[in-house]
């Protein structure tokens, strides 16, 4: 039987607090060792951009994560279905289940970081921009993606993962990894990882993505491995990035202007100006 209101409710509740309190004492502690004096300042300077963080958490908990399960349970009877994944699944059999969950975090970054600069376009970046739009970004910045976003970004990472072919157990890996390294490089941390940083993905390369200076505009869109940023052109770490964050667009005010944001026609000016000169050039 389905869940009564109620019920979904504290199924909703619980799904809530667990996100946030498995991960809350490592943050707490590493930014306890990390600004030291600092800390109670920068969390208090944070709390009103934290707070618009966790309402989007609990409408995502309470009304998107069922529709993003039904996507996600509907695309994988569609693939199985209609054979649709490009690489059989015995390639994987035989293969040390370590090698498996490294290829499919390898694999679900490389989608990411392409979906990731899909949402940089002028039609899907109305809905990115709230993820951008946090001024204090912090771990909780993690949760501050519009539903728009959330239903763009299953459909991509997931219809690829599918097509691979990966066992069950690796896409979770993929998810886990991916989800809680995501939170990790959000956080507020001067780190650059030094040499290591063409590597992997490091707070201080994240940060500058969320950068409001223009220059920083269009980098660093990996989440794991930064050799994508380096392969496709797209990496700039000058260093810790102590510059302002946020967007130039103006959201309105709190967690309705977040929401409402992509569904203004204003906020698709840029697309329809590019969808109007392409139109007129191929007239």
């Amino acid at each position: 039987m389905p869940d009564l209101p109620f019920e979904h409710l504290a199924n909703a509740a619980h799904d809530f607090w667990r996100a946030i309190y498995l991960p809350l004492p490592f943050f707490v502690l590493l930014a306890l060792v990390v600004k030291r004096e600092r800390f109670v300042g920068d969390i208090l300077k944070a709390v009103p951009q934290a707070k618009i963080n966790l309402l989007i958490h609990f409408i995502d908990v309470l009304l998107v994560a069922p529709i993003l399960v039904a996507l996600a349970l509907f695309m994988k009877q569609a693939f199985e279905t209609y054979d649709l994944a490009l690489v059989p699944a015995t390639m994987w059999e035989g293969l040390h289940p370590a090698l498996v969950g490294l290829a499919a975090v390898f694999l679900g970054d490389f989608i990411g970081y392409w979906r990731h600069r899909i949402e940089h376009s002028a039609l899907l970046w109305p809905s990115h921009a709230v993820h951008h739009s946090d001024t204090e970004m912090t771990w909780l910045a993690i949760f501050r993606f519009h539903p728009i976003n959330r239903l763009t970004t299953v459909a991509i990472d997931f219809a690829f993962i599918l097509s691979m072919g990966l066992p069950a157990y690796a896409i979770l890996v993929n998810w886990l990894v991916r989800h809680y390294y995501g939170a990790f490089i959000h956080a507020d941390l001067p780190w650059t990882y030094g040499p290591f940083g063409r590597i992997f993905v490091s707070p201080a390369m994240h940060r500058w993505h969320h950068s409001a200076e223009p220059i920083a505009y269009n980098t660093n869109f990996a989440s794991v491995f930064s050799v994508f940023d380096w392969a496709f052109g797209t990496f700039r770490v000058p260093g810790a990035c102590d510059t302002a964050l946020g967007v130039p667009q103006t959201m309105g005010n709190g967690l309705i202007g977040q929401l409402t944001y992509p569904l203004r026609r204003s906020s698709y000016r840029h697309f329809v100006r590019r969808l109007t000169h392409w139109r007129s050039r191929n007239v």
